[in-house]
């Protein structure tokens, strides 16, 4: 009998939780800029493994609808798109693109908590060093370059 009531308060709690409405509103923002991609490789498999999180092009799951999953979603794609996002590209608040590769290069990105649902953006050893190499020759790499005034990536001086 404990059981049953404990379903119960269960599936009223989450049918009550989803009265929370954050993680619900699914309109992507315009694109208003796009990086010089060094190749079509490159943008097709930052595509596959990190346009959900990093672009304004979301494909929303069925999931994200249905809180509390819905509140993780969001949280994730907000976070993601304020560090990185593509489809602002130019933008005045830094884009930190210098960081991807080595985000990817660590096996940080994307995160271990989205290849489940997301399994086509598993990226075997030799497409993670393609992503790895397109984003450094895209947008530069954080240990080897710095940034001019006007937020463009340009080699560090050699000492």
């Amino acid at each position: 009998m404990n059981f049953v009531k404990f379903l119960g308060g269960a599936a009223i709690a989450l049918a009550a939780i989803q009265l929370v409405p954050y993680g619900r509103d699914h309109t992507n923002p315009p694109v208003t800029g796009e990086p010089k991609w060094d190749s079509p490789r490159t943008q097709e498999l930052f595509n596959r493994a990190c346009k959900d999180c990093h672009s304004n092009n979301t494909v929303w799951p069925w999931y994200s609808s249905v809180a509390p999953a819905s509140w993780l979603t969001q949280l994730d794609v907000s976070m993601g798109r304020e560090a990185f996002n593509v489809s602002e590209w130019g933008r005045p608040e830094e884009n930190e693109g210098e960081k991807a590769a080595e985000e990817v290069r660590k096996g940080k990105m994307p995160m271990v908590i989205y290849l489940p649902a997301h399994p086509e953006a598993k990226l075997n050893a030799q497409e993670k060093e393609e992503l790895v190499n397109g984003l450094v020759a895209t947008f530069g790499d954080e240990k080897n370059e710095k940034k001019d005034a006007k937020g463009a990536a340009k080699p560090k001086d050699k000492d």
